[in-house]
């Protein structure tokens, strides 16, 4: 007998919070991952004696693979939905980064052609996640929660260096770089398994309350999303990924989500080693050091989400409530490229605080896709958005590692990092127009329309 798609717990539960709870630590150990590379860059260049540019396509590889899986994972979620789909992408990537450690053992070309081929495997397998994570708070929050709740996965890519960057600094320092791997990848594999006991679609969540369930519903959570009976199955098309590459909204947000994560990517890959070799810092210095903008960059987006929201709930559109924090966020960013004017290390760390504030408030970028994302493919759409985004993995990296190469300095690489802030400003301002949700004609439309008798013939 099928479960009933309505749950009968008496009382009030709170399980979405939960939800988010979770989804902020499995994106917190996501980001630490990616993250791992960029601790042990420094160690690594030394150790194996390769330049900064074939260093900068080292941190590259992962973001090749990962923007190329996006819209076969965000395909991939929509048919078999997010739960499953969640468990095998923290089972790939804990995988991948656990086998990046044995790399130290292989002759230094060997080692460099292995680790850039376990960043591809590892972006491929970290594909689905932020999709994921996109159709979870679809399903479990009702509008006026979404931004808040977007918001507190999304500052999981600053907590994963306030938490875990001290600690790889650390492990690079005391024993050697290549135990960061086999840590943070035994750390996913946990990871996994809590996951796979908390995380269910809101119709068949065991702790879920009949009262929560209706007032998530009535208040615009997709709470069907992922259900069993009614999960969407969606087939592939072109078609609509042509719709979605062609309306302006979208493509206005998706060049701004490109410039926001090339912030994402500098602090991510390079910032540890500007530390090191621009700064002069230990590498546990330099993992206290990145860990301290991190925690300007969860305040930042904890301020920007809740703000968003409670504009919306003052009365404001969406447009608007959502528009002015990315504005003043990435304006705020734009302060990294005033480290280039002094020496005194303090002020240097407080300007990349002040950055990554802004970088945090700006960056609504998955609260923006919960709302225009049409319902019938959601996953694909977020898979789109993620893929443009991500293209910034590759671009930043590999630009960085040129400019060190030919200047010997970060001058000119915080340059280019400020000026995607301006971008982004530009793009929401004059690209994006208002903020509203796009309906795709799915395939099955079209052809029904075609069965139908024309007008004139009626």
């Amino acid at each position: 007998m099928e479960k009933s798609s309505r749950p009968t717990r008496p009382g009030n539960s709170h399980v979405r919070y939960w939800i988010v709870a979770m989804l902020f630590l499995l994106t917190t150990i996501n980001f630490a991952d990616r993250s791992a590379m960029s601790i042990a860059g420094p160690a690594l260049k030394g150790e194996l004696g390769i330049t900064s540019t074939e260093l900068g396509y080292i941190f590259s590889a992962f973001a090749w693979s990962y923007v190329v899986a996006q819209i076969p994972g965000g395909a991939l979620l929509d048919r078999f939905g997010s739960r499953k789909m969640y468990i095998f992408a923290i089972l790939g990537w804990s995988t991948c980064t656990f086998a990046s450690g044995f790399a130290s053992y292989l002759a230094p070309g060997s080692a460099v052609i292995a680790l850039f081929i376990l960043r591809l495997a590892l972006g491929a397998a970290e594909a689905p996640s932020f999709p994921a994570n996109a159709r979870l708070v679809a399903a479990w929050f009702p509008d006026r929660e979404r931004g808040t709740a977007s918001a507190i996965f999304n500052t999981a890519q600053y907590a994963a260096l306030i938490f875990f960057a001290p600690l790889m600094g650390w492990i690079v320092d005391t024993y050697s770089w290549h135990y960061v791997f086999f840590v943070m990848g035994s750390v996913g594999f946990v990871g996994a398994l809590i996951f796979a006991t908390v995380v269910h679609a809101p119709a068949r969540h065991p702790r879920i309350t009949r009262t929560e369930f209706d007032f998530i519903e009535a208040n615009g959570a997709q709470v069907q999303l992922d259900a069993a009976a009614t999960a969407p199955k969606q087939p592939f098309s072109w078609n609509i990924v042509g719709q979605l590459l062609t309306n302006r909204m979208l493509m206005g947000i998706y060049i701004g989500q490109y410039c926001i994560t090339a912030l994402t990517f500098f602090f991510s890959t390079w910032f540890p080693v500007y530390l090191v070799q621009g700064r002069g810092l230990s590498y546990t210095a330099a993992g206290f050091g990145a860990a301290i903008p991190a925690i300007a960059g969860v305040v930042g987006g904890v301020i920007g989400g809740v703000l968003s929201d409670r504009l919306i709930a003052s009365g404001k559109s969406v447009t608007f409530a959502r528009k002015l924090p990315v504005v003043l966020g990435m304006a705020c960013a734009t302060s990294i490229v005033l480290c280039n004017f002094t020496d005194n290390l303090t002020l240097v760390i407080g300007l990349m605080a002040l950055s990554f504030f802004g970088k945090g408030v700006g960056a609504l970028g998955w609260a923006i896709m919960s709302d225009a994302a049409p319902r019938a493919v959601t996953g694909l759409a977020a898979g789109i958005f993620n893929m443009f985004g991500n293209i910034a993995g590759i671009t930043t990296p590999i630009v960085i590692g040129y400019i060190l190469d030919a200047t010997g300095s970060f001058d000119l690489a915080l340059v280019f990092v400020a000026a995607h802030s301006i971008m982004a400003i530009v793009s929401y301002l004059f690209i994006v127009g208002p903020i509203k949700r796009f309906t795709v004609t799915l395939p099955e439309q079209k052809a029904s329309d075609a069965s139908l008798p024309s007008a004139k013939h009626a």
